[in-house]
């Protein structure tokens, strides 16, 4: 069902942070592609959030506004993942529009208050007060500035052998709404070159996930292949980024080319890029 925005006036709340509070899971599409019509069709398929990559892509500020502003009256919420845990970065997505900001290698509780401070107006941050497109996409009843700091959620990724070490005063952190863990990147820290299913590895995402429940806070993480969802969700687990739209078009490629032959391998991996 589509959320449009008179319904997004009435609620007034980021649809994912509701879904979440009542303890359901979030799954959201990654996108790649600085593509405006595939931002429109993905907004619409039943995902909860589209996650724009913007460390790992060419997607630039100017693309962003325009995949935002087509979300409009569509079910995703559109998510940026900034390419550094700095205000000016955050403050330029925000002001694009996106209803939450992934800020990656936070691996301090340094760095987790400042991902909450680029996300919050004064007196309960730094971030400046020029939304432009933001108060257009969000027409709240209550103004953009109260809405957007009960609603822009803040999502730190876990990534780093140091932030597995430091990750209670991480999740301490408040205003920090879900500790996303990066397990590619993690398992590299820690040695293993993409060994997710290490046990050291998985004794990690353990760690994570009971400082996330000692402090309320969501837990969330990549699943390349879609029977991760249900041993994540065991684990607690409830925020998921999923395939890229590339790599679901080859998935849905597959269908029809594997009857024939036709299906030219690729090396398995569990990395969604």
């Amino acid at each position: 069902m589509s959320l449009t925005d008179a319904e997004l006036e009435a609620s007034s709340e980021n649809p994912v942070k509701k879904t979440l509070r009542e303890g359901k899971p979030v799954v959201g599409l990654t996108l790649t592609v600085p593509s405006v019509e595939i931002a429109a069709q993905a907004a619409g398929l039943g995902f909860d959030f589209l996650w724009i990559e913007m460390e790992h892509s060419p997607i630039t500020l100017e693309t962003l506004r325009s995949m935002v502003l087509v979300t409009r009256g569509l079910k995703a919420v559109p998510f940026a993942r900034v390419p550094v845990n700095e205000l000016w970065t955050a403050k330029r997505v925000l002001d694009s529009g996106v209803l939450g900001v992934v800020f990656p290698f936070t691996s301090t509780p340094e760095l987790a208050q400042r991902a909450v401070a680029a996300c919050k107006y004064p007196p309960h941050g730094g971030r400046g007060s020029g939304a432009g497109l933001a108060t257009f996409r969000w027409p709240a009843p209550e103004g953009y500035y109260d809405f957007a700091d009960r609603n822009v959620m803040v999502i730190v990724n876990i990534e780093e052998a140091e932030a597995v070490e430091n990750i209670d005063a991480i999740a301490a952190t408040p205003g920090l709404d879900v500790l996303f863990i990066g397990t590619s990147d993690l398992s590299f820290s820690m040695g293993f070159r993409g060994e997710q299913d290490h046990a050291e590895v998985q004794g990690a995402i353990s760690k994570v996930v009971k400082a996330a429940q000692k402090y309320h806070k969501v837990v969330g993480a990549p699943v390349a292949d879609p029977g991760l969802m249900k041993k994540y969700l065991d684990q607690g687990i409830l925020f998921f980024q999923t395939s890229t739209e590339i790599l679901l078009m080859a998935s849905g490629a597959r269908e029809f080319l594997e009857p024939f032959g036709k299906l030219i391998s690729k090396p398995k991996s569990k990395s969604l890029y």
